[in-house]
């Protein structure tokens, strides 16, 4: 082999090499007048949000602080390695429990102190992702309580050897005609527009995706059982309750000039009542490896499908 030959040669590994790398980080746009493609940057990439973007006690954990119950497999993860971007280029700073406030303050946890998630955005991250919300309107405690009030209302139900129809827990919110989580769904609405607008002020060549919250319980008044222990009038009502917070974040991601990403579609049928082999959200009692009423691995891989979906759309 001739030293020209040996040196083209080593030229043309070496502008592979730098194409690889390239590719790891950008996507191609033909938005150009001329009709040149032009790369767009996919990378940094920042995710935000609360548990149900941590992933809680799915394998593996890991990530500091610890009380954040970040997973590894969690959606972000799967995001950023479906885009190919390298570890430098990617931030997971979403902490279970986490609400619009610890966007821009500290959060404490019982293991350690997560500082505010919009610190890992600046004017190079050019994507981010944003699942939060439903701290802010206490959905967690909401699903306890009702739960709680579920089992009372059918062991009652039984000892009466009556049908049961009735929504004790939505009747615990509601005083006088007003709906006291309505109330807070709609003050979280200014909080969202105040936060989307801080991350496009930080990051304003970023792309914003707002991500849903996935389908929790089943369609129409379905027993659940033990798996979710529920009157079945508050079935539908925490399932019109997930759907007025997943509205409100859609309108507030349009209104902003993000992108919101549908994952109750995606979910359907894959709720917490639903087969331990099928479903995406575990009940009470998890059988699959996470947190209560929480996405599970499955869950995790679904949604990451759902935000890739989206962002090749947008691309």
């Amino acid at each position: 082999m001739t030293t020209q030959l040996r040196s083209t040669l080593a030229g043309l590994l070496l502008a592979a090499a730098v194409l690889a790398a390239t590719v790891a980080v950008t996507r191609h746009d033909t938005t150009d007048p001329s009709g040149v493609a032009v790369p767009v940057r996919v990378g940094p990439y920042a995710a935000l949000g609360d548990s149900y973007t941590s992933g809680p006690r799915i394998p593996v954990q890991t990530g500091r602080p610890e009380g954040c119950a970040r997973s590894d497999h969690n959606y972000p993860a799967q995001v950023a390695a479906g885009l190919d971007l390298k570890p430098g280029d990617f931030r997971d700073v979403s902490c279970s429990g986490a609400t619009v406030d610890d966007l821009t303050g500290a959060q404490s946890t019982k293991k350690g102190t997560n500082p505010s998630q919009l610190s890992a955005v600046s004017r190079s991250t050019r994507l981010v992702t944003l699942g939060i919300g439903g701290n802010d309107i206490g959905f967690s405690d909401m699903i306890t309580r009702c739960v709680a009030m579920g089992t009372a209302y059918k062991v009652l139900d039984r000892a009466k050897d009556m049908s049961s129809h009735g929504s004790p827990c939505r009747e615990s919110y509601t005083d006088n005609g007003v709906d006291a989580t309505e109330q807070r769904i709609a003050g979280l609405e200014t909080k969202l527009t105040s936060a989307l607008r801080d991350i496009r002020r930080r990051a304003p060549e970023a792309r914003v995706y707002v991500v849903g919250y996935p389908a929790i319980l089943p369609a129409g008044d379905a027993n659940c059982g033990r798996r979710l222990p529920l009157a079945p009038g508050d079935i539908a009502y925490l399932r019109a309750k997930e759907d007025q917070l997943n509205k409100t974040l859609e309108e507030q991601a349009v209104s902003t000039g993000a992108t919101y990403v549908d994952t109750y579609e995606a979910s359907r049928g894959h709720d917490a009542c639903a087969a331990e082999s099928t479903r995406w959200i575990e009940p009470v009692v998890p059988s699959n490896p996470a947190a209560a009423v929480h996405p599970n691995a499955r869950g995790q891989r679904g949604m990451a499908k759902e935000v890739l979906r989206a962002i090749r759309a947008t691309e």
